[in-house]
């Protein structure tokens, strides 16, 4: 089991980003370490530079990032840990592949269409080949399993079918050069939604901070982002499925839900007929138990520069060595002369 996933050190982490992925990071990590695997998380500062950016912001981001991982539990010594900008590797297989994937697959891409909007012309080319340095990710590394929400299925998708054209392209039948990587959904992946509207996904790009959840805030600061965020003006129901056409309201309890490893029905089965007066208290006290801890290594670990630049570095060094075969073999594949 070879796991690879990586993450943008844009802004500062939220809930969703913990719920959805970051959680989700550490079972992955101890799953593929009992099995004697290896799991690689990435900082995808390579991909951060496709859209607008601050270098200087970008800098800080990432080591920020790197402390907010460590402080949720990823462990540098079960998991490869590094920013892709320290192993070249990840843009040099992204041009190598760059002859196999077609401008079709990527026209099709809807986040291409989502984040260019009407101004495709004015958008940067990595917008639009990024896709094909996130095949680069993990075909670099042979991953077996990607994590991904519904949002990235599609690109994975479109890394299965680079490595399966170029695997027939330029490699023997018996002995393709590329494994083939399955998405890992999951079961409990948790879609966290705006703390303001419903139907959007939790966001850094938010401007509005009380859109969402920053594992950074402080107690005060959680309860009050959780008694002010949006509700209806029902009780809670007894039953999931009468969520369905309240989304705030489901929002909330599929957070609380998260948090406390419970099902939706379960806590509705404690909490059915509460009006959010009494709900909101008790959401907020639980998310300041579970992000107290975190908070507090995170504080501790975000300006030891030295000791964050440290774990990037071994973790690089680790990514190196173990990307060089797969590189190596792509060059050769392709007929390029090497010294």
């Amino acid at each position: 089991m070879r796991v690879v996933s990586g993450i943008q050190p844009t802004g500062k982490p939220h809930l969703g980003n913990y719920l959805g992925a970051i959680v989700n990071y550490v079972k992955l990590q101890d799953e593929a370490h009992a099995q004697g695997g290896q799991c690689f998380i990435f900082l995808a500062d390579l991909h951060a530079i496709s859209m607008p950016h601050s270098p200087a912001e970008l800098t800080k981001n990432t080591r920020e990032m790197v402390a907010t991982l460590v402080a949720c539990g990823v462990d540098p010594a079960k998991t490869v840990l590094f920013n892709q900008a320290q192993v070249p590797a990840h843009a040099e297989l992204q041009w190598l592949l760059s002859g196999t994937a077609r401008m079709g697959w990527l026209n099709r891409m809807t986040q291409w269409k989502d984040k260019a909007g009407k101004n495709r012309e004015g958008q940067s080319i990595a917008l639009f080949t990024y896709p094909v340095l996130q095949a680069a990710d993990v075909l670099l590394y042979q991953a077996t399993h990607v994590p991904v929400g519904e949002d990235q299925k599609q690109h994975l998708e479109l890394a299965r079918d680079i490595a399966q054209k170029f695997n027939n392209d330029f490699c023997d039948e018996d002995a393709p050069l590329f494994t083939l990587p399955d998405p890992y959904i999951p079961p409990a992946a948790a879609r966290i939604m705006s703390l303001r509207d419903g139907s959007s996904k939790m966001s850094k790009s938010d401007p509005s901070e009380m859109s969402r959840i920053s594992l950074t805030d402080d107690a005060d600061t959680i309860m009050k982002k959780i008694k002010k965020a949006k509700t209806d003006s029902e009780p809670l129901p007894s039953e999931a499925k009468e969520l369905d056409e309240r989304a705030e309201a489901k929002n909330l309890v599929g957070i609380y839900a998260a948090l406390v490893g419970k099902s939706v029905d379960d806590v509705l089965a404690d909490h059915g007929g509460q009006g959010f007066g009494a709900f909101k208290p008790a959401l907020g006290e639980v998310l300041i138990e579970t992000l107290a801890p975190i908070n507090a290594r995170f504080a501790e670990l975000k300006d030891d520069q030295e000791a964050l630049d440290a774990i990037l570095a071994r973790g690089a060094a680790r990514a190196r060595e173990i990307a060089l075969p797969t590189l190596d073999a792509t060059y050769k594949a392709l007929g390029l002369v090497r010294g």
